[in-house]
C-alpha cells in the first residue's frame, strides 16, 4: 500500500534546509514508523562513524515502538542494510556497504534522566513521545546534536495546550526554531481501513477524544469520567450465571479514605460488587490489621485471583503477604494511562458498579481534573474524591493493561 502525502512529506523532510521535523496528531496516524524509516535512510545517506540517539518515554517504550519496527521492515535486507541491535547495551549498528552508524536508545521518564545522556556527542536525535519527556532530558539530548549536519526529529500525541513543547516548539511565537511541522490525523494514514477508523472515533470520550482522534492540543477540565452514567454503569446486582474470576483493588489511606473494591467477572463483563471504604479523618485511624480484617470480610472465604493495592502502601502489602491468604501485587501507577483504560473500560461497558458501591459511585461522578495543575501544562486530578475512583484504575490496570496504542508499521503489519 503506497504512503500518504504526509507521509512521503516525512520522507522529504532530509532535502529541506530546517533543522527539526515536527510530527504531531492523532493516534494511529501512521507517523512515527515513517519518520522512523526516514531517519534511519538519511543516518545511513549522511554519516559514517557517527553515534545517533533514538529516546522515548522509557527505553521500552522506544524499542517497541522504533527499534522493533525498524528491524522488522523488509526493505532494509533487501537494499543491503544491516541492522542489528544488542538489548543489553541498547545499541543499533547499522551498516550498509563501508558505512557503519551506531544508534543509542535512551528513555527520558523523570527529570534525573538527562544524565543518562550526558557526554555522548551526537549527529542527530530522534524523539518519540517528545510530550511525554522532561524538558531537561530533551534539551541535553538536543545540546548533544554538535556535529555538523545534525539534525532533530520530534514525534507525539498532543497534550495540554501548555506544555513546553508545544509552545516553544509547535507555536513558537518569536518563529526561532528551523523546522518543519506536520499535523497528522488517522486518515492520513492509508493503512487503516474505515472499519477501523470507526472503531477509534467511538472508543475514546472527553480529552481522549479530543487529543487522540481529532489530534488537538486542548485543556483537561472538568469531570474526568464525564462517560459514566448511572443508568448505564450501575445495576442492582450482577446477572445470575457463572462468576469466571476475582479481583481485589484497594486504594489505601491513613487519615484519608481506604477504598477496596471486590470484583467479579460474568459473561466478560466486570462488576465491583462490593466495596469497603473507611476515613480515618471521620472515624479515627485503624490499624494495617484492622484494614486486612476488614479485606477478609469484604472477600467473604471467596478465591480472589489477587488483591491489587496502592504501591505506595508498603506495610498494608507487607501485611497482606504475611497472612498468605490472598496474593498480593502493587498497582501500576501511572495515573493518565490509568485514566485512559478505565475510561476505555467504561465506555464499552466492561466495567460496572454495583449500587451498594455508593461512595465509589459518588466519587466517579465528582473526580474532576486540576484546573490549576492544567494552567500550568500539567494534567492531573484533583486529589478529592479519588479514592473509589484509584482503586477503579488500579484494578483496570492490572486486568486490562495499558492498551498502549503501538506504532502501525507501513501497510498495517
Amino acid at each position: 500500500m503506497g504512503l500518504s502525502k504526509k507521509q512521503k512529506q516525512i520522507l522529504t523532510f532530509p532535502r529541506t534546509n530546517k533543522t527539526a521535523l515536527i510530527c504531531d496528531g492523532a493516534v494511529r496516524s501512521g507517523k512515527t514508523s515513517v519518520m522512523a524509516l526516514s531517519f534511519l535512510l538519511w543516518v545511513m545517506h549522511e554519516f559514517d562513524g557517527t553515534n545517533f540517539a533514538i529516546c522515548g518515554k522509557s527505553v521500552k517504550s522506544a524499542e517497541r515502538n522504533v527499534i522493533v519496527p525498524l528491524i522488522g521492515m523488509t526493505y532494509f535486507p533487501k537494499n543491503g542494510f544491516s541492522l542489528k541491535y544488542s538489548a543489553s547495551n541498547h545499541l543499533m549498528t547499522v551498516t550498509k556497504g563501508s558505512k557503519t552508524n551506531y544508534i543509542y536508545v535512551f528513555g527520558g521518564k523523570d527529570e534525573s534522566s538527562y544524565q543518562l545522556i550526558q557526554g555522548i556527542t551526537l549527529g542527530g536525535v530522534m524523539l518519540d513521545e517528545v510530550a511525554l519527556m522532561p524538558r531537561s532530558f530533551v534539551e541535553q539530548a538536543l545540546a548533544r546534536c554538535s556535529v555538523d549536519g545534525s539534525r532533530f526529529w520530534f514525534n507525539c500525541n498532543p497534550e495540554n495546550p501548555a506544555h513546553w513543547f508545544y509552545e516553544e516548539w509547535i507555536v513558537d511565537k518569536e518563529k526561532k526554531k528551523s523546522k518543519q511541522y506536520l499535523h497528522f490525523l488517522m486518515e492520513d494514514n492509508p493503512s487503516l481501513s474505515q472499519e477501523v477508523l470507526d472503531r477509534y472515533k467511538t472508543q475514546y470520550t472527553g480529552v481522549f477524544y479530543e487529543r487522540y482522534v481529532l489530534g488537538r492540543w486542548v485543556m483537561a477540565e472538568g469531570r474526568i469520567y464525564d462517560m459514566f452514567d448511572r443508568s448505564l454503569h450501575v445495576v442492582d446486582a450482577p446477572p445470575s450465571g457463572f462468576c469466571i474470576k476475582r479481583y481485589v483493588s484497594m486504594d489505601y489511606g491513613t487519615q484519608n479514605p481506604t477504598a477496596a473494591l471486590a470484583w467479579e467477572n460474568y459473561n466478560g463483563v466486570w462488576y465491583a460488587v462490593n466495596e469497603y471504604y473507611y476515613s480515618g479523618r471521620e472515624k479515627g485511624q485503624k490499624t494495617d490489621e484492622e484494614h486486612y480484617a476488614s479485606l477478609e470480610e469484604l472477600t467473604d472465604g471467596r478465591a480472589i485471583e489477587e488483591v491489587i493495592v496502592d504501591p505506595s502502601a508498603a506495610s498494608m502489602i507487607t501485611t497482606i503477604d504475611r497472612h498468605g491468604r490472598f496474593i498480593v501485587v502493587p498497582a501500576d501507577n501511572a495515573v493518565l494511562d490509568g485514566i485512559r483504560v478505565t475510561a476505555t473500560a467504561l465506555k464499552s461497558g466492561r466495567i460496572k458498579f454495583c449500587r451498594n458501591c455508593v461512595n465509589t459511585i459518588r466519587e466517579m461522578e465528582s473526580y474532576v481534573w486540576d484546573e490549576k495543575a492544567s494552567e500550568h501544562g500539567e494534567d492531573k486530578p484533583l486529589k478529592v474524591n479519588d479514592h473509589g475512583p484509584d482503586a477503579t484504575r488500579y484494578f483496570c490496570m492490572e486486568v486490562f493493561g495499558r492498551e498502549s496504542i503501538g506504532p502501525v508499521m507501513i501497510g498495517g503489519r
